[in-house]
């Protein structure tokens, strides 16, 4: 399928690997150019390198930490006039509800609510202008259904989500259309970081712990970068417009829910 995006730009957050990279590929390989963030600037070129030989696009890197308003303003910068937004951070640890004090929460809030809406502040305006935008937000199935160790990620994602609620039904009439994506566990850093934390709690190895969490999604595998970045592509496509407001679960049918 022609997603009819080709020669559009577009600025993917967070992806010199993992989910992030998965959209970054997809979009790109539907010809979209990119500006490509991560903290490490070795990582990032090295990836930026490879996309603009594979798929032939303009790839510009900005290496810094988003969640610094240093880091924000550097990006904006380079981004300033992008038709597409993907927005995404790492989760902050896991732990237990008496584990958390309030400078963890605002650390939590500054990466996964509040940079995204600094982002979407920033860029909103210019997609408006040009009556096109598409932005994607990589949050967590734990929006849908809360898990109780990630419950900084829980309170944080989901304000987030209620900020994209009421902005995206004020930004949809100008052509511009807002939807989250929910990744269930896929086969990234961030996985191996969980399942660590599961075989170091109940003593067994990583590769037990993962059988285990296999064996609770109905799939019975992890989800892959590429797929979870073909449906990234897809919501930014032209055939998308339509789609606002939304929580589209990627999880392998994990979180258990009628609706």
């Amino acid at each position: 399928m022609d997603l009819g995006i080709g020669g559009k730009r577009a600025l993917v957050c967070a992806s010199s690997k993992g989910l992030g990279l998965g959209c970054a590929e997809a979009l790109a390989a539907a010809g979209v150019n990119l500006v490509m963030n991560a903290r490490g600037a070795d990582a990032l070129e090295a990836e930026a390198a490879r996309l603009r030989s594979e798929f032939g696009v303009d790839v510009q890197s900005v290496a810094c930490d988003v969640t610094s308003e240093e880091g924000q303003a550097q990006v904006i910068a380079a981004a300033q006039g992008v038709d597409i937004l993907v927005t995404n951070a790492g989760g902050p640890p896991p732990g237990l509800w008496s584990d958390w004090q309030r400078e963890d929460f605002i650390k939590a809030l500054d990466a996964n609510m509040l940079t995204p809406i600094a982002f979407m502040k920033a860029l909103l305006p210019g997609m408006m202008d040009n009556g096109w935008g598409r932005v994607v937000n990589i949050t967590s199935q734990s929006v849908r259904a809360p898990i109780a160790v990630l419950g900084l990620s829980n309170a944080a994602r989901t304000g987030l989500t209620g900020y994209v609620a009421g902005t995206s039904r004020q930004v949809a009439p100008h052509g511009v259309t807002i939807n989250n994506l929910l990744p269930g566990i896929h086969a990234t850093d961030r996985a191996d970081s969980l399942d660590g934390g599961v075989a170091a709690q109940q003593g067994i190895s990583v590769d037990e712990a993962r059988a285990q969490r296999e064996a609770t999604i109905p799939t019975r595998r992890y989800g892959s970068r590429q797929e979870f970045g073909a449906t990234c592509a897809f919501l930014c496509s032209q055939h998308a417009g339509f789609i606002v407001g939304q929580n589209i679960l990627l999880d392998g049918g994990a979180t258990n829910l009628t609706m």
